[in-house]
């Protein structure tokens, strides 16, 4: 039997949790959907992803109002995905941050993406309609730059290619925490299909140099204490290694598209196939990392249209 497309099956509200990592520093996390993080400063407030609607975001906010009467100044965007930027205008935040590789990748394929996602994610875009248009920024930055509110410093950073070209991670060092982005997950599948597998590792060990003592992943619990942050770094390195590796050596010997998926499930699914949107993820990450592996360095845009093609190739 066929499964369903991408996550059109999950249609259950999920639990949110609010779960303070750091003196006012908070994750906003709901059982696997994206997460979102909140940066308290003398002054202000800065957050960190917008969600996918600005229904969404008023469920963070509403978090938010329960533990601080600050304005929300700043709003920092890990990258470019429908599900982490549409919700933006509910912020109404005086600055809107990304890296400029994420601003380059909205310019290139902001649209297809959110057509995309939108089909991949229908319960995540329930109040669509309210969605103005595609996020922008108003800053972008090259390999870094530092936010203050009030006293408090905040460094916003591209340390590397992982989930997206255009990743960044936001430090706050008096805390030693970490807003991760989809770099890093915990208990869910990574999504690879926009992904560079040959740098992911890289990058890992570029957010463990900081030594976080606290780290709001992309999706999945807020991890706290250095024993969490490092499984989580380690879980999701093997995640990205299981799933390359197998295609690496497939593509060696000129296998097909689904030779290569045959192999991940063989070395995946053991491992991982309890993990929140596992089966939504693993065609697209399959796709990408074949690609990779023969050579294609700028991941395809995926569109609605191919989304569906190579579902039913792969899954269907």
């Amino acid at each position: 039997m066929a499964r369903k497309f991408a996550s059109q099956g999950d249609l259950t509200e999920k639990k949110i949790s609010f779960t303070e990592i750091g003196e006012g520093l908070w994750a906003f996390t709901a059982e696997g959907d994206p997460n979102s993080g909140v940066i308290i400063g003398d002054d202000s407030v800065m957050i960190v992803e917008a969600q996918a609607t600005p229904r969404l975001a008023n469920m963070v906010i509403e978090k938010v109002r329960e533990v601080t009467d600050k304005p929300i100044t700043h709003l920092a965007l890990t990258h470019y995905h429908a599900v982490r930027v549409l919700g933006a205008s509910a912020f109404n935040a005086d600055q809107i941050i990304m890296s400029d590789a994420a601003r380059a990748m909205v310019v290139e394929r902001g649209q297809e993406d959110w057509d995309s996602e939108f089909q991949r994610f229908p319960r995540l875009f329930e109040g669509h309609e309210s969605i103005p248009g595609l996020t922008w920024p108003t800053t972008t930055f090259s390999d870094s730059m530092t936010v203050y509110l009030g006293k408090r410093r905040v460094d916003i950073m591209h340390v590397g290619r992982a989930h997206t070209a255009g990743d960044a991670v936001i430090h706050v060092p008096d805390s030693g925490v970490m807003f991760t982005g989809d770099i890093v997950e915990y208990h869910s599948a990574c999504y690879c299909g926009d992904g560079h597998f040959g740098d992911w590792g890289d990058t890992l060990d570029a957010v463990k140099y900081f030594d976080p003592e606290a780290i709001a992943p992309g999706r999945g619990d807020a991890l706290q204490g250095r024993e969490m942050v490092d499984a989580a770094l380690e879980a999701t390195r093997d995640f990205i290694e299981s799933t390359y590796r197998p295609v690496a050596r497939v593509a060696a010997k000129g296998g097909t598209l689904k030779d290569a998926w045959d192999a991940v499930r063989a070395s995946c699914d053991e491992k991982f196939k309890d993990y929140a949107i596992y089966e939504h993820c693993l065609p697209f990450n399959v796709a990408r990392a074949y690609d990779e592996a023969r050579g294609v360095d700028t991941p395809r845009i995926w569109t609605a249209e191919r989304d569906i093609a190579m579902w039913e190739a792969l899954q269907g």
